[in-house]
């Protein structure tokens, strides 16, 4: 038997080999049907791991930030999949979750794709999502590693796992579909209820421009298709409220290539300036000034 210690300090015990899953279901089935990932003695873990040691365990959900990036890592994986079903023969390299959704960069050799694909894509993800399959973790060696990747003809993941050291590498298999990946996702595609795919760009492999540029792939995803549409109604409200649209609509200042990031203001802006220095001052007057001063100040 197994001591698992939840984050209230409550101590559950429990068969060697029992999951993550196994934990959330013996505390409820809502918080089971919610669980995304888990971090064991400080260690991430699919929630199908098996434990087979007394330790601390924490449970993700969609409102943890370590939920939302297996959440969105896992959507990358599905969005792999759908492209390479869409584009045979693409090659992907690395797909990771960032603050808000994630991206995934890839080889697309002679193919083309822009936002006028997205629609087809989103479509072809939903239907991998639906599949309900599950994301399973399994470890192999850097000689299977290389061997695999190489047939697949992919330079890119062959260089990354040539970086990585024997008996450290897992792939993640979900039906059809395998990538080199460390962990951390979803018990299975049906999270996944709603995707949008955000925007296309070009990417040098490594960030290094004497490398080949890739094609990057923006998307983000969620639990439920309200949580998508609130998203995207917050991301409009933000671009009514972009300041150098609203400077530019308001004629208060401008931004010219002969000055990156400088601010240039026109008169209307130059009032609204003058105005609020003018106004800080003036509550500055009403305060006593030796409050507000460092001993530095006092001593001069």
């Amino acid at each position: 038997m197994i001591n698992i210690t939840l984050p209230d300090g409550s101590v559950k015990e429990f068969e060697a080999g029992a999951t993550a899953m196994d934990v959330a279901k013996s505390i409820s089935e809502g918080l089971a049907r919610s669980v995304i990932s888990a971090s064991f003695n400080g260690t991430k873990v699919e929630t199908t791991t098996p434990l087979h040691e007394d330790g601390s365990l924490i449970l993700f959900t969609f409102r943890d930030e370590e939920g939302k990036k297996a959440f969105w890592h896992s959507t990358s994986h599905v969005m792999a999949d759908a492209l390479q079903q869409l584009y045979p023969g693409i090659k992907l390299t690395i797909g990771p979750a960032i603050d808000n959704g994630f991206y995934y960069d890839i080889d697309f050799g002679d193919q083309k794709i822009s936002e006028n694909d997205f629609k087809k894509i989103e479509d072809k993800m939903l239907e991998i999502a639906r599949g309900k399959h599950e994301f399973q973790l399994r470890s192999v060696t850097k000689a299977e590693a290389l061997e695999f990747y190489k047939n697949e003809n992919n330079p890119f993941k062959v260089e990354l796992i040539e970086n990585l050291t024997d008996g450290d590498i897992t792939f993640c298999d979900h039906s059809n579909f395998t990538d080199l990946c460390r962990g951390g996702h979803l018990p299975n595609t049906g999270f996944v209820k709603a995707v949008k795919l955000m925007s296309v760009a070009g990417a040098y492999w490594r960030g290094d421009e004497n490398k080949p540029q890739l094609t990057r792939v923006y998307g983000i995803s969620f639990p439920k298709q309200k949580d998508l549409t609130e998203y995207l109604e917050l991301l409009e409200e933000a671009k009514k409220r972009n300041h150098r649209l609203i400077g530019k609509q308001l004629d208060l200042f401008s931004l010219h290539e002969e000055g990156p990031g400088f601010i240039f203001f026109h008169p209307k802006g130059v009032v609204i300036i003058n105005t609020l220095i003018d106004f800080m001052r003036n509550e500055l007057n009403k305060l006593n000034y030796k409050e507000i001063m460092t001993p530095m100040e006092l001593s001069k």
